[in-house]
Parts: structure tokens; C-alpha cells; sequence
């Protein structure tokens, strides 16, 4: 892979800081652990060792401390972690983070990581595992882990390779932070809604801790702060480029390590929180910032009595009728000017029908302090894909212009319902080898 400084629109980086004066108040991850209910329980362990490993054992290690405390977007964090004399370890191969303390020693472990490769290669590989069969964990399947600096990425793609070609690509960018994204790629492969997927392994440095975890740490004495755990696991590589978006910027390293020409359409799957709880609409984002797209490279657009008419083109059809399993609750949200964006509901007949809207007039924040917009008029998250989208279209275009990528935003409560359709999935297919 390659791993050279790479630049970024400022237009992507958040300035976002957390208020040194409330440690232990929510900010950042608010909505996903207070409204959404998101379950972070399986993302990571913290231990304290037995015994403090010895120089030569972090010596093989690579120390972030210094990019830790430069980079974070917390000062509570940094000036703790500055008093305790913290020095900070990556070991890259297995992706733990030591906390190096004055007589002490943590430890921080991947586990969903760990639990996801465990399923698929009945290890915790550290290097190139090669394609090897999925067996029952996903009939019909290959999987191949790619090592990085950032927890490394699954591949996995259809044994046949007309199928690989015929069906879209999914993405999974965000793996730990949007739960459950994993399932719902496993359940979009099982039911031939897909031929290959990409799935990140890695964290993006703000997957919060479990307040039992936090407990834990308070005890001993590491009181971070929840709010934006960003000095475990660093949210920017050597180079000061942020790892959230390895998948998109390095589209065309994954897709060659697919042995694959990019299929005409790519679903990246995220997750994100509604505006109640229990809140089931599906957003699909066509990109909110350049490349920019017209309504005519979506389909045909007329205006009666002052709402619009989209009638998808083939290809944006075939993926707004794959993405309607997740929910009969869709909405279809991309810019194509700064000021002139648009928001359109999904009918039964996949005919859109929607308004012309300015986010800069339209949109407001759900909370203050945070760069979460919403529509107050519908009640609804205005998520069209900006910053990890746009460098995703700008990718697949140099591989295939013709690519449709679709930003898909899941929320909390629809993604816990694909993982109960999975299990079933499952089980079915377990009984069937098992000639049940």
C-alpha cells in the first residue's frame, strides 16, 4: 500500500474541540452513546499488566506519544496524559496500544478486530494472509486481510469471478465506529446484493471507551475523558493525514488487490443516528461537496406544482431498489452547487419526490458545538455525503467513469435489525450443510 504524505482539503477537517472545563461531559459521541444507543461494549479492552514489559519489547514498537498529544482534539486529555508521564506505544501487528506509565503499564486491545478476523481465518493474522476460503462464515466467499498501520482492512469477494464483476462493491469504511456496518455488508454478500466488499479493521481514533472501561481507568488512576477518546489509538497517521479515510483515497490499491475492474455501482455503508430514536430512514448521499452532481446524471427531472420528480436512471435504480431492504423509509440527499441541494423521499414506485433546498438556510445543528445538521422542517439528518464521499468519487472515477458510488446512512435501529436477519441467514445455511 502506499503510504506517502498525502494532502487534504481543509474543507474535510473538523476544528472541533472539546472544553477543557466539563471532563467528563459528552460531546463528541453524544448522539450515538445518548439518542442513538449505539454499542460500543465489543470495540476494545483495556488491561493493566502483571508486569511492565521490558525495553527491547517496546523498542519493536512504534511510540505515538508526540502524535498523540499534537493531534488530539481534547486538552483535557492531552494535559493528563502529559502529567502522568505517559509514553504511548503502537504495536502494529497485533494493534495495541500500550500506556507506558512510571511503574505501571495498559493495555489496549482491538477486540472487535480481533473477533472479526478470528471468524474469518480462525487467527488474528499480522501479515498478507493471501485469499483463502470463508468456508460457512460466508458461503461461496474468499477473504483476504491487508495489513497497514491503521488495524489493516478485510477483502472479501465471490469465489466466481463473473459474480464479482456483475454485482456492486460495498464498502465498509468506518467498521468499529459505525456498529453493525460489518452485518449488514455480510447480509448485502449472502443475498447476491454484492460480489466483493472492502471492510476497514481500523479505528479513526474517536470510537468511544465503555463507561465500564472508563471506570476502570478512573481507578487506576487515567481519567479520560468520553468524550473524545482520541489519544488511544491515533486519528492521523505519521504524516498528520487522517486514517478515516484510507478506504476512500486508496480505492484503486484495494480494488487491483481485488483482481477486480470497479463494477458500475459502489455502496458505501455507514452508520449514523436519526433524530429520535427509533428513527428508520435511510439516506443515501450522491455527494455534498465537488464533485458535485445534476439531477440529469441521476435520472429524469420535471417540476408539477412546485415539488420535483426524479425518475432514477438504470443504474441508480438498481441500487436504490438493492439499499430498499434495509428500509421501506428512503431519502436520496446530493448538492450540486454549494447553495443548491436536494432532498427527495423514495416512493414505492422508486420515483423521488422532493424540494430544492440551501443548507446554509435550510439546515440547522442537532447539537450546539457539533457539525451534526438536520432538516428541522422534516425532522430529518441531512447527511448527502461531503468530505470521505467526494474523495471516494473522485477515485472510482479514475477507475471507471461510469461508477455510481451511493453514501448510505443507516441508522441505529435498522442496522440491529439486518444483524437479527444475518443470524438468520446463518442459521438457515447451518442446517443446510448440516443436511438438518
Amino acid at each position: 500500500m502506499n503510504d506517502q504524505p498525502r494532502g487534504i482539503s481543509p474543507l474535510f477537517l473538523s476544528q472541533f474541540e472539546v472544553d477543557e472545563a466539563v471532563p467528563f461531559q459528552r460531546h463528541l459521541n453524544r448522539l450515538e452513546v445518548e439518542i442513538g444507543r449505539e454499542d460500543y461494549s465489543q470495540l476494545k479492552r483495556v488491561e493493566r499488566l502483571d508486569e511492565v514489559p521490558d525495553d527491547q519489547t517496546f523498542a519493536a514498537m512504534v511510540e505515538i506519544t508526540e502524535r498523540l498529544l499534537k493531534n488530539t482534539q481534547n486538552n483535557y486529555n492531552r494535559e493528563l496524559l502529559k502529567h502522568l508521564q505517559a509514553r504511548i506505544y503502537l504495536d502494529p501487528g497485533h494493534y495495541s496500544i500500550y500506556y507506558r506509565l512510571p511503574g505501571s503499564c495498559l493495555r489496549f486491545v482491538a477486540t472487535w478486530r480481533q473477533a472479526v478476523l478470528q471468524r474469518f481465518f480462525a487467527q488474528v493474522p499480522t501479515k498478507d494472509s493471501g485469499w483463502r476460503s470463508c468456508g460457512q462464515s460466508l458461503p461461496g466467499f474468499e477473504g483476504r486481510f491487508l495489513p497497514d498501520t491503521a488495524g489493516g482492512a478485510l477483502l472479501l469477494r465471490q469465489k466466481r469471478v463473473d459474480l464479482r464483476h456483475q454485482h456492486p462493491l460495498i464498502t465498509a469504511s468506518h467498521g468499529p465506529y459505525d456498529p453493525h456496518t460489518l452485518e449488514v455488508t455480510l447480509y448485502f454478500l449472502r443475498t447476491g446484493k454484492g460480489g466483493t466488499a472492502i471492510i476497514n479493521l481500523g479505528f479513526a481514533g474517536r470510537e468511544p471507551l465503555t463507561d465500564a472501561n472508563l471506570a476502570q481507568l478512573k481507578a487506576w488512576g487515567v481519567a479520560l475523558n468520553p468524550s473524545n477518546i482520541d489519544v488511544i489509538y491515533p486519528y492521523v497517521d505519521e504524516h498528520g493525514h487522517p486514517y478515516c479515510y484510507k478506504l476512500e483515497e486508496r480505492l484503486p490499491d484495494y480494488v487491483a488487490a481485488l483482481e477486480l475492474s470497479l463494477p458500475d455501482l459502489v455502496i458505501d455503508i455507514h452508520g449514523c443516528v436519526g433524530t429520535f430514536s427509533d428513527d428508520r430512514r435511510v439516506l443515501v448521499g450522491l455527494g455534498g461537496l465537488p464533485p458535485f452532481r445534476e439531477p440529469a446524471q441521476i435520472g429524469t427531472l420535471r417540476k408539477a406544482e412546485g415539488v420535483l420528480h426524479l425518475q432514477p436512471n438504470a443504474a441508480m435504480h438498481r441500487g436504490l431498489t438493492m439499499i430498499r431492504d434495509l428500509s421501506a423509509e428512503m431519502y436520496v440527499q446530493f448538492c450540486s452547487g454549494t447553495h443548491q441541494c436536494y432532498n427527495f423521499a423514495l416512493l414505492g414506485g422508486m420515483q423521488l419526490l422532493g424540494t430544492r433546498i440551501d443548507p446554509s438556510l435550510d439546515s440547522e445543528s442537532l447539537l450546539d458545538g457539533e457539525e451534526r445538521a438536520f432538516l428541522p422542517g422534516e425532522d430529518l439528518r441531512w447527511l448527502p455525503g461531503a468530505g470521505a464521499n467526494a474523495l471516494q468519487r473522485i477515485a472510482a472515477r479514475k477507475l471507471n467513469p461510469h461508477t455510481q458510488c451511493l453514501h448510505v446512512e443507516i441508522p441505529t435501529a435498522v442496522r440491529r435489525k439486518m444483524v437479527l436477519k444475518l443470524r438468520s441467514l446463518e442459521i438457515e445455511s447451518s442446517l443446510d450443510a448440516s443436511g438438518l
